[in-house]
C-alpha cells in the first residue's frame, strides 16, 4: 500500500484566494533564546489544501464539527480531466457512473496544480457545470475534491456549484495536488480538518491510500 500526499505545503508566500491575506508563519520561540522551538500560525480557515463545510455559504448549513469524523474519509473515485476539457459537464462524467456510484468521494485530477504559484492558477481552471453538479448529488457522496482554487470560477458572484453541493451536506476539498504522471483511478481518501467550534472551513492534510 502506498500513501500519496495530495496537500500543498504551507508557506508565508503561498497562493491564497484573491482578496485574502497571506498566512503568517513565524517563530514564537527559539531554542537559542527560549530553550525550545515553537511556530506561530495565523491563517484563514480556507488556506492551502482545505475543506469547505456547508456553513461556508449556507445560513443554516452544517459546520465541520457537526459532521461525524467518518465524513472525512472514504473510498474515492479519481477522475482525470484532459487539458482539452474546460467544463466538466454531464456528457463527460456519465461514463464514470460505475466508479462514482461505488465511491464516497469524487476527486478531479485536472493537472491545474502545475500552475500553483502563478497568476494563471486563478483563472480558466475546469469547473463543473450546474447540470453535472446536480447529477453528482444524486449519488451517496460525502464530498468532492479538486486540484484548483475553487469549484466555481473565481469571478463568480453566486457560487452556484458550491450551493448545489452544500445543500446536500457535501464537503468540498480545494487546492489538492496530484503528483506528476499520477494515474491511479481509485483509493481511500482521508482529509481530516482541525477540530474547532463553528468551523466553516479548515486546512486539511489530504492523502490517498493506493492499494
Amino acid at each position: 500500500m502506498d500513501i500519496i500526499d495530495l496537500s500543498h505545503i504551507m508557506t508565508p508566500d503561498m497562493p491564497v484566494y484573491p482578496g485574502k491575506g497571506q498566512p503568517v508563519i513565524q517563530p514564537a520561540a527559539r531554542i537559542e533564546t527560549d530553550g525550545y522551538r515553537e511556530m506561530s500560525l495565523h491563517l484563514d480557515g480556507h488556506t492551502g489544501t482545505h475543506m469547505d463545510s456547508p456553513a461556508h455559504m449556507l445560513v443554516n448549513g452544517k459546520m465541520l464539527n457537526d459532521f461525524p469524523v467518518s465524513q472525512f474519509s472514504g473510498k474515492a473515485a479519481v477522475i482525470p480531466i484532459p487539458e482539452t476539457v474546460s467544463k466538466i459537464d454531464l456528457k463527460f462524467l456519465a461514463p464514470f457512473e460505475p466508479e462514482i456510484r461505488d465511491a464516497s468521494f469524487v476527486l478531479f485530477n485536472t493537472g491545474w496544480s502545475k500552475y500553483w504559484g502563478s497568476d494563471h492558477y486563478f483563472r480558466d481552471f475546469p469547473v463543473l457545470t450546474e447540470e453535472a453538479a446536480k447529477w453528482l448529488v444524486t449519488f451517496n457522496l460525502k464530498g468532492i475534491g479538486l486540484d484548483a482554487i475553487s469549484v466555481d470560477p473565481v469571478e463568480s458572484a453566486t457560487y452556484t456549484i458550491h450551493h448545489i453541493l452544500f445543500r446536500h451536506d457535501m464537503v468540498i476539498v480545494e487546492n489538492l495536488v496530484f503528483p506528476e504522471n499520477f494515474s491511479s483511478r481509485e483509493g481511500i481518501f482521508h482529509g481530516f480538518p482541525l477540530s474547532f467550534r463553528d468551523g466553516d472551513g479548515s486546512p486539511v492534510r489530504a492523502v490517498l491510500e493506493i492499494q
